[in-house]
Parts: structure tokens; C-alpha cells; sequence
């Protein structure tokens, strides 16, 4: 387990959810992707808490140790950005500094969006702010750009792809999301996980993941399963439905946003010129800066943890 992390439970919104950290000093406030946990920013908590900050990393709801609500209506925005309310209230601070990356990552632009007054600074990794269209529910607009078989769209139907995964097993689906290298939208094989994220699964583990990391997630997801994760992806119309009041509304916290030049996201459709076109930074006028690290794929906090470590730390020192 990592050094000098203190693991405890606290109460938030109606359900129990496990936090980890470490430090001393202004908080900042970790958020993990998907098929991820706390432990994704192992590295961030090391470096930003030896920097004089308390780095402060959740399981979010229906991850790792966190409770997992049956309901697929319990992940909606407003469910999960109010868990994060109240974290915030618990650690008696008005104000932290927020990191996220991947699902984490849109939770942090809903939670910038809804509660600004709570954030210092944004530094979002892999997924940028995208405006809600009014005109096409998202996950239908991925079918038409994508096909039924994008992920996301495979990822709808309540306990499908859980079957599927329980196929091929947990230390399979972790090892092939989490090492795939492979640009553009993840269109998963017709009706089975398969070789899902990664058609080339490496025989060895990558320099940043090591056996163990592997098994720490391995072992936490054969406990939890996958839906409470799912079922974020599941609420994906339902928040676009409960967004309507935000149709045009901009980011105005201060933001640096990351990415690798491989990532799924910033090879998908149209995701480049957003990110440098202008649509990005329209909407996040307060856009310091955009970073893509050549090379570097998905999980830029775990593969260029060190890098990431001092991008997040330089931003912050700002405010």
C-alpha cells in the first residue's frame, strides 16, 4: 500500500464513501475515472502532499470501498456532484483545489458548473468541457456518430456488458482498458466484451503499472463488480435531460487542461479542433493553458505520473 496515506470513512449524502489522503495544508481534491479508484493518483498524493497541501482522494460512488446504490437513477451529476458537496463540508474548507481525469473529470465540470464558488482552480486530464446540445441527447448522438457499438452505447443496457465482462474476468478487462494504446473511439466487438478497449493486450505490464497496482485494482473491482461505475455512463441522457437550465452556460473557474496525443477522447471525432479551434476555450474563457504530452495515452495520470504531478502542482501555486 502507499506510504503515510491515511484511509477513513466518512459520512456524505446519504451514503458512506471511503477517502484517502495525506498532508497538511489547502486541499486538493482528486477525482478518479473509470475503471479506476483513489489509488489512480497514488503519485499526485505523494508529490502534491510533500508540497504542503492535503491531497484528498475518494472512491467515488459505486467504486472501490465507496457504497454502491442499487438504483441506476443514484449516479446521475446532481447525485454525485452532491457527494462531493459534502466531502468538501467535511473537511471544513470553503474552497479546494480540484484534479480529475476521465469520468472524474466531466463530475469536475459539473461541479464547476454547479458550485464554482467551491473550486480554486481546475485541473482537468483527458476530458474537455463539452456544451450541451439541445437539439440531440448525447448518448444518441454517439450511436449516430459511432455506432451501436461505441462503448458508451454498449455500455446502456442495465447488466449486458457485467455478463460479458464476467466472461473474459475482472484482471482481464482491467489489464485491457488500462494498457490500450489505440487511438480513436473504443468500438467494442458485437455482443461480447472480447478484446474490448485493446485487440493487442501486452504479455508484460507497461514500466508505469506494476503487478501489484494491477492487483490492487483487480482486487477491489472483484468485490464491487463494474455496475456502480456502468451506471455513470447509464445516467448519461438523464443528465443531459437534467442540464436543460445550463444549455450555454460557460466554466469560469480557472482551468489547464491535459491530454495525451493517443488518448480515446482527443482522437475521437472532432475532439482536436474543439480542444484548439476555439470551442473549448469559448466556453472555458478562464482556459489557462492545453497541454498534449506526445506519446502518452489514456491514463496520463499514471503513465506520466511525474509529469502530471508538476503540471498540477506549477497551476495551482498560481492561486
Amino acid at each position: 500500500m502507499v506510504e503515510g496515506i491515511e484511509h477513513r470513512t466518512v459520512e456524505v449524502n446519504g451514503i458512506k464513501m471511503h477517502v484517502a489522503e495525506k498532508g497538511q495544508g489547502p486541499v486538493v481534491l482528486f477525482l478518479h475515472g473509470f475503471p479506476e479508484l483513489w489509488y489512480s493518483w497514488r503519485h499526485q498524493i505523494q508529490y502534491i502532499s510533500s508540497k504542503g497541501y492535503r491531497a484528498v482522494a475518494p472512491d467515488l460512488r459505486g467504486y472501490g470501498e465507496t457504497d454502491a446504490p442499487s438504483s441506476i437513477t443514484s449516479y446521475t451529476c446532481f447525485d454525485i456532484v452532491g457527494d462531493l458537496i459534502a466531502l468538501i463540508d467535511s473537511l471544513g474548507v470553503e474552497q479546494v483545489y480540484l484534479v480529475a481525469h476521465d469520468w472524474g473529470a466531466q463530475i469536475g465540470w459539473y461541479l464547476c458548473l454547479f458550485r464554482p464558488d467551491r473550486i480554486k482552480a481546475y485541473v482537468a486530464l483527458s476530458v474537455p468541457y463539452t456544451p450541451r446540445n439541445p437539439k440531440v441527447k448525447t448518448v444518441d448522438g454517439m450511436r449516430g456518430l459511432y455506432g451501436d457499438d461505441y462503448y458508451i452505447c454498449r455500455f446502456q443496457e442495465p447488466s449486458e456488458i457485467e455478463t460479458q465482462i464476467a466472461l473474459v474476468g475482472t484482471e482481464y478487462v482491467l489489464k485491457n482498458i488500462l494498457t490500450t494504446r489505440k487511438p480513436g473511439p473504443p468500438i467494442l466487438p458485437k455482443g461480447e466484451f472480447g478484446t474490448g478497449f485493446n485487440p493487442d493486450v501486452p504479455d508484460t505490464l507497461p514500466s508505469w503499472l506494476t503487478e501489484e497496482d494491477l492487483a490492487y485494482f483487480v482486487s477491489k473491482y472483484e468485490k464491487s463488480g463494474f455496475t456502480g461505475g456502468l451506471n455513470y455512463y447509464r445516467n448519461i441522457n438523464r443528465n443531459w435531460e437534467l442540464l436543460a437550465p445550463w444549455t450555454g452556460a460557460q466554466i469560469k473557474v480557472p482551468v489547464k487542461f491535459i491530454t495525451g496525443d493517443l488518448d480515446i477522447v482527443y482522437t475521437s471525432y472532432g475532439a482536436k479542433d474543439y480542444i484548439h479551434g476555439g470551442g473549448f476555450k469559448k466556453y472555458v474563457p478562464n482556459l489557462d493553458e492545453v497541454i498534449v504530452q506526445e506519446g502518452v495515452a489514456h491514463f496520463n495520470n499514471q503513465e506520466a505520473a511525474e509529469e502530471i504531478s508538476h503540471y498540477i502542482y506549477d497551476f495551482i501555486t498560481k492561486f
